[in-house]
């Protein structure tokens, strides 16, 4: 305890993402004017020039570019604004949060998940509620505000440990963030960086945003399966020495959905359905126009590729529109204008973190900094001989042990990513193994650390049946998963590399 009391202290220490976006820029500048002098003799892997046989013809060795040269900072000034329009998750994060904002304010997916939970048998509790956990990925952060605090009162209607029912979706809400059955906003959120870094040494490198499809699909069994296990054999048995009562105030009923929710739901569905066909007969004719020049739907540069964020916002958006009105909850065009500005207007932090973390991004790219880190890094590993499992775990531990200081998950990847993806590209480790690494990583810390946003508020959950529960109770009943998912998470991948199975769609294990 006394350790993560210090941890939290220096994570309090610590600035706003925001900020540590803007002193990196500060700090590219002036590394990228000290070392624009120095010659150095690693070869620029982006201007080699082979001939058909495969021998290099021409290459220049890497350079710093200067960025306070009275040129640069003009340049800087000049595309402040681009920086900013042109960030690859800005749009995919706006876009798909129009499409959820309306399915969730106006009470679809509340009803959705509600009916998961109540259609449980006793015996299935703890695994269906880790299911509705992960489904929940795919709605951005509802989960902490619907799954977590269900899972405490359908737990307590059950007669089991209310505790252990927040803990159970906290896990999967949390924890296991990044494993997912469905694609979801996060996939081309991560991508748009990743493929940025991947074109620092490759400018035509592209990543798939399902790259981490099928592992990230596997391993939504696996952490629904580690919580079943932990939460029945390990983590409820400890809680029963500490008491709780039985007022569940506040907390919205799972077992009863009013007519007007069943009928809208009812409505919602078929909605649901009918879309889901309409898509199908788009898509799957073999002249369908979202096929790409090859025929395939899932290749680069194919339309369904491209759409793939605004079809995660349109199969939000009509089901939650037509459950509205079914519902009662939308009354008029007014209250879903009205539900999408609310949704959108809880993004400002997220706006002021793009635009720093753009500038960011463009002037670590221009200075040459992260092709020189990735260089040098690369050579200092290959000379170190490490196996490659090895550098990946290296990878997955830096990125846990970075993700309890600073919780954003696309914050921690916009500085991790320039800098890991070109290195590992240089080991012959491709891209989307590295965000495949990071996501791990990033995920397995989050119920372990003070500093994640929604902390606080899974405390009040707790305290709404205990109410001698703190900081210290919520984390040491978390670090069974938190170990559990680490290790064996970090195996699964392993497993999954050393059995050569794709990763997701176009993704390999070489750059």
């Amino acid at each position: 305890m006394r350790w993560l009391h210090a941890l939290e202290r220096f994570g309090n220490w610590l600035p706003d993402p925001a900020v540590i976006f803007l002193i990196a820029l500060v700090i590219t500048g002036i590394l990228s004017a000290v070392l624009a002098p120095v010659a150095f003799e690693s070869t620029d892997p982006r201007t080699v020039v082979r001939n058909d046989a495969g021998q290099i013809v021409s290459a220049a060795p890497i350079r710093v570019v200067n960025l306070l040269s009275p040129e640069k900072l003009t340049l800087f000034l000049t595309r402040l604004v681009k920086n900013f329009t042109e960030f690859p998750p800005l749009g995919v994060v706006l876009v798909a949060m129009m499409g959820v904002g309306v399915a969730e304010q106006s009470g679809f997916i509340h009803v959705a998940v509600r009916y998961l939970l109540q259609a449980t048998p006793r015996i299935c509790l703890t695994p269906m509620l880790a299911l509705a956990a992960v489904l929940s990925h795919s709605a951005g952060d509802v989960g902490y505000v619907l799954v977590i605090p269900l899972g405490g009162a359908i737990f307590a209607a059950a007669g089991r440990h209310p505790l252990a029912g927040i803990a159970a979706a906290f896990a999967g809400v949390s924890g296991g963030f990044s494993a997912t059955f469905l694609p979801s906003s996060l996939d081309p959120l991560l991508q748009g960086f990743t493929q940025a870094a991947a074109q620092l040494l490759d400018p035509h490198r592209t990543v798939n945003p399902l790259c981490n499809w099928y592992f990230m699909a596997a391993s939504s069994i696996f952490i629904v399966g580690a919580i079943w296990f932990l939460t029945d054999r390990i983590v409820e048995p400890r809680l029963r020495n500490i008491g709780w009562t039985t007022d569940t105030a506040g907390v919205v009923p799972f077992d009863h959905i009013s007519r007007s929710e069943r009928r809208g739901f009812r409505a919602g569905l078929l909605a649901l359905g009918l879309l889901s066909i309409a898509l199908l007969a788009a898509v799957l004719p073999s002249e369908s126009p979202f096929r790409g020049p090859d025929g395939n739907l899932h290749t680069h540069g194919a339309p369904l590729m491209d759409a793939l964020v605004p079809l995660i916002a349109l199969f939000f958006f009509v089901p939650g529109l037509v459950y509205g009105y079914c519902a009662g909850t939308l009354r008029n065009h007014r209250d879903v204008i009205q539900g999408t500005a609310r949704v959108m207007g809880s993004m400002g932090y997220y706006l002021v973190l793009a635009f720093c973390a753009a500038q960011f991004t463009w002037a670590f790219r221009e200075s040459n900094l992260g092709a020189l880190t990735a260089i040098q890094g690369a050579l200092w590993l290959q000379q170190s001989g490490l196996p490659a499992p090895v550098t990946i775990v290296g990878v997955i531990l830096l990125s846990a042990g970075v993700n309890l200081l600073v919780g954003s998950a696309s914050a921690k990847w916009a500085i991790l990513a320039p800098i890991l993806v070109p290195m590992l590209m240089q080991l012959g480790l491709s891209p989307e193994l590295t965000q495949a690494a990071y996501r791990i990583g990033d995920s397995s810390t989050n119920i372990v650390t003070p500093l994640l946003p929604y902390f606080p508020l899974i405390v009040v959950y707790c305290h709404r049946y205990v109410t001698s529960v703190g900081a210290g109770t919520l984390l040491i009943t978390m670090a069974p998963y938190a170990v559990v998912f680490l290790t064996f998470w970090t195996a699964l991948l392993l497993f999954w590399w050393g059995l050569d199975l794709p990763l997701g769609l176009q993704a390999g294990y070489r750059p």
